[in-house]
């Protein structure tokens, strides 16, 4: 791979790598590599294995729109059956041909006198492309708390999002810390078979109901004989969370809400059921699905600690009341940098200009997708995607990037940079409307999962995944700057054609 050079680089192999992968493939464009730092596609679903891993979207909505599932074996698919429908997308799609397994990479750094980026992967082999497309997304930075001792505990440890299923823990005094997404769906799993199950809670969260029944052999046959009843499904469930993730209708947070409550109420010890109910509306943290967590709190051998951890001993966690709890495995359930998107990488773009440099306030880019100062670059999950069903987003990201593309191919550019003017109006009207959802300005501790460390919110999109599809849809050339190629004189040498409308700054906010 040192040295070689290709028309696109795709970075992750994930679900957003393989819808690029599959629209370059409509579009006739064979010329990219994958660069997939693990041994296996899939991204979060490759690498997030814990027990009890699932979906919080009905897999009806969470599968490309291209490729539709007529046979889920229930409405939230697990890990295992959503990684096989990636798996058969690749095959389906000849994808699986271009991807370079254990190939992790390190850096990428433009070269403007080529207007390339050069791309260095993480054993030091080189290559290089006139485009990049980042699919790396948010949930690919482990969270690792700073607690004093983690490297003391004699017992085993590790986080959730990297399980070691070489060890048993039936038997054993398990602790977890980090009660979220994840540790909602892995306790119920452990409950009956641990020893002891100790769950150590920093803050509340609202976990509601969820309903995954699985189907009857019945009804996946009826889905099988009458696909259209499944796109009859899609499109309801398209129509619930095109809105219920803006967090606008008061009503429905409301009966969201009681119905949390209800689950609670089934807690039998009213002091375990105060330390877990929330003191913030439903929304302010990311949302939390189970109809199976708050039931294991009625099992003898399950302790909610609520009080705060001291330290890691050599034989378990310290708590500030002087409490040891003694331990076997300690599971860290601590999520991801979430807000770090290309900043986990070494990143350069025009002039040298360092992406930390330019997102010292917090990631920010166009739809999402461009980001000033780094020509030719794209991202997929980037700043401000997260909402509602992430596939049905990730194709309208795509297909925009996809208009960028063939516009560097039909009109022979250099390269393509969206306007600084256009990004910063974009921003600073989307950063009005994330203020104008109420539940997000709550103080909950959301600053972990929507929030830079300046207080900018950058996952979340405030609107419907309707109105991301209408501005991702609007032909936009004017919004960007381009290069052109100098026909004369190879690529080192460009003659520059650049856009300036300041007088229609605005556009596309």
């Amino acid at each position: 791979m040192s040295n070689a050079h290709h028309r696109i680089v795709i970075i992750g192999a994930g679900s957003a790598g393989l819808c690029t992968a599959v629209h370059l493939r409509q579009a006739g464009i064979d010329d990219y590599v994958i660069l997939e730092q693990g041994d296996g596609i899939g991204g979060t679903w490759f690498w997030n294995r814990y027990p009890g891993a699932e979906c919080d979207v009905q897999s009806h909505l969470y599968s490309f729109s291209f490729e539709p599932k007529v046979d889920w074996s229930q409405p939230f698919a697990g890990q295992a059956e959503i990684l096989e429908y990636l798996n058969l997308v690749a095959d389906k799609y000849d994808v699986r041909r271009h991807i370079r397994f254990g190939a992790g990479v390190s850096s990428l750094h433009w070269h403007d006198e080529r207007s390339v980026w050069e791309i260095t992967t993480r054993d030091g082999r080189t290559l290089s492309a006139q485009i990049v497309v980042s699919a790396i997304g948010m949930f690919n930075e482990l969270v690792w708390p700073k607690i004093p001792g983690i490297e003391t505990f004699e017992g085993h440890y590790w986080h959730s999002a990297r399980w070691d299923h070489s060890h048993d823990i039936t038997g054993e005094r398990v602790g977890v810390i980090g009660i979220a997404a994840s540790a909602v769906q892995f306790a119920p799993q452990l409950a009956p078979i641990a020893r002891e199950l100790r769950l150590f809670q920093r803050t509340a969260n609202w976990v509601v109901p969820k309903a995954n029944t699985p189907y009857s052999a019945a009804r996946i046959e009826e889905f099988r004989r009458r696909p259209e009843l499944v796109q009859q499904s899609r499109e309801e469930i398209y129509a619930v969370w095109n809105t219920l993730a803006t967090f606008g209708d008061k009503q429905v947070l409301a009966d969201i809400e009681r119905a949390g409550l209800a689950r609670i109420a089934e807690v039998r010890d009213p002091r375990v059921r105060e330390k877990l109910t929330p003191n913030h509306p439903f929304g302010c943290k990311r949302p939390l699905f189970s109809d199976l967590y708050y039931p294991i709190f009625n099992r003898d051998n399950v302790e909610l600690v609520t009080e705060n951890i001291e330290c890691i001993t050599d034989q378990g966690i310290l708590t500030a009341d002087g409490m040891e709890h003694e331990l076997d495995t300690i599971i860290y359930s601590t999520g991801f940098h979430t807000t770090s998107y290309l900043t986990a990488l070494d990143v350069t773009g025009r002039n040298g200009l360092a992406i930390a440099e330019a997102w010292r306030d917090g990631a920010q880019a166009y739809l999402g997708v461009s980001t000033s100062g780094f020509p030719n670059l794209f991202m997929l999950y980037g700043p401000n995607t997260n909402q509602g069903s992430i596939l049905f987003m990730l194709e309208r990201q795509v297909e925009y990037m996809m208009r960028q593309v063939r516009r560097i191919m039909d009109e022979d550019l250099a390269w393509i940079d969206i306007r600084r003017d256009v990004m910063d109006a974009y921003n600073e009207q989307l950063q009005r409307d994330i203020a104008n959802v109420d539940v997000w300005q709550a103080a909950c501790g959301n600053e972990f999962y929507y929030r830079a460390a300046s207080g900018r919110f950058v996952t979340q999109w405030p609107h419907s995944m309707d109105e991301f599809r209408a501005r991702t849809s609007r032909p936009n050339p004017e919004d960007y700057d381009v290069r052109a190629r100098h026909r004369g004189q190879g690529v080192a040498a460009m003659a520059t054609a650049t856009h300036h409308r300041t007088q229609q700054s605005g556009r596309g906010t």
